[in-house]
């Protein structure tokens, strides 16, 4: 793994350890040995990890580029997460880019242990907001995806579009690739769409699936909620990332 900053490889490591934490995204650590001298520039600012002890912030500069606590080190680890000792974590916004080998990763590095299944179904699924029907279908695709309700998926062609007004907003998910989102009146950001979802998932590409929170989805006749904790935390797009690049990531792999 490697990352860029200030126009210039800051980190390359083949040694990357990635710490897995109930509720984040996994993070890259590298041995301090493979960060290129005088990357980093210790401050006065630490802060207390819940389980991980104390932690020292680092200032990041390469280049004419400068990130204030762009960096930390844990200093005071438990004898459970001594693989941490000696390691470096960057900022993930802060940097211009994070690779693997030559490929850039975009959003957070890949959990291996997550896990996205889809299945098509026959079953009935209508989505409602106040009297008006917006989406009626026998052909619904449902997305099984790890630590996450299960999430429908519509045709285009089943869908009223009419209702729909299209949001200046777009989230991006390292496993689905960039999402487009819409509002149904005053429903905010009700429906969601993967228009080129990457080649795993391509099955969604362009599909619409809608939050049963803020408006009304019924599969089967019965009003699907969701439980605690099946909420997505969405990425906005990395640090000089344009939408060009997000597109074909997977698609040339």
């Amino acid at each position: 793994m490697r990352v860029r900053f200030g126009e210039n490889w800051i980190a390359d490591s083949e040694n990357v350890v990635l710490l897995f934490e109930p509720g984040h995204y996994p993070m890259a650590y590298f041995p301090e040995t493979d960060v290129s001298p005088n990357t980093l520039q210790r401050t006065e600012h630490t802060s207390r990890h819940p389980d991980l002890g104390l932690k020292s912030w680092y200032t990041v500069q390469a280049g004419h580029q400068s990130a204030p606590r762009g960096a930390w080190q844990h200093i005071d680890l438990p004898a459970y997460a001594s693989e941490l000792k000696a390691r470096i974590a960057f900022a993930w916004p802060s940097m211009d880019a994070f690779y693997e080998e030559d490929e850039r990763i975009v959003g957070h590095a890949a959990d291996s242990y997550h896990r996205i299944d889809i299945r098509q179904t026959s079953r009935h699924l209508v989505v409602r907001h106040r009297d008006r029907i917006v989406a009626d279908t026998n052909r619904p695709m449902v997305l099984y995806e790890s630590g996450f309700a299960p999430r429908w998926y519509v045709p285009r062609a089943d869908v009223d579009e009419s209702a729909l007004t299209s949001v200046d907003r777009q989230t991006f998910c390292p496993y689905k690739g960039l999402c487009s989102y819409y509002n149904i009146g005053d429903a905010q950001l009700a429906v969601w769409s993967y228009p080129e979802a990457y080649l795993e998932v391509g099955r969604i590409s362009n599909f619409m699936s809608f939050e049963p929170d803020i408006v009304s989805v019924q599969l089967d006749g019965k009003q699907l909620h969701l439980e605690p904790g099946q909420t997505v935390i969405p990425h906005g797009t990395d640090r000089e990332l344009t939408i060009a690049e997000v597109r074909p990531l997977r698609k040339s792999a």
